[in-house]
């Protein structure tokens, strides 16, 4: 049989209080309380979601969820779908001399872009040629007519990469 404590904590009470409103918080003579008796958690929530894949497999890749892209010396809206998106890929820039590249993914809601993740490489005046590749791998969440947009205004940067769907806006998984 195991052995009960009780717990004065105003730190974990708050966080039962913010985490189980329902329960009415802590009252007046209700104490938070432990127990050395090992319960055994099954952890469902998986399948009560409507998924029976791991998190880390849910966001796989697969040949018929992956929107493929390659974009140079372009703006292109990648993504115009509601929900939640996985996007992974790379910027690969090759130097010119005595210039600067700059490349961006954005969030567009029509009106305005917001930058998301930004590349900028500059260069010398050295004739060598110089390679850099900067990979990214995010989620992103858009809303009804807002687009991922990837930028890639000059002929020395390219973006190469997919998204693929992870959710509907109203947090339906969406399996690979």
């Amino acid at each position: 049989m195991g052995q009960e404590f009780i717990i004065k904590s105003q730190t974990l009470e708050d966080k039962v209080n913010a985490l189980l409103p329902s329960q009415g918080g802590f009252q007046a003579g209700v104490d938070l309380s432990a127990s050395t008796t090992i319960i055994p958690i099954v952890d469902l929530t998986e399948s009560a979601e409507g998924s029976n894949l791991r998190q880390d497999l849910q966001s796989a890749f697969s040949y018929n969820s992956t929107t493929e892209f390659s974009i140079n010396n372009a703006t292109t809206s990648v993504i115009t779908t509601t929900g939640f998106w996985r996007l992974h890929g790379v910027f690969t820039t090759s130097g010119v001399d005595g210039g600067t590249t700059n490349a961006s993914i954005q969030l567009n809601d029509g009106t305005t872009a917001k930058f998301c993740f930004g590349f900028q490489a500059g260069y010398g005046f050295n004739p060598n040629v110089t390679i850099v590749s900067v990979p990214f791998d995010f989620t992103v969440k858009l809303e009804a007519g807002h687009s991922l947009d990837i930028s890639c205004p000059t002929t020395n940067i390219r973006c190469i990469g997919s998204a693929r769907q992870l959710a509907t806006l109203s947090e339906e998984l969406i399996n690979p």
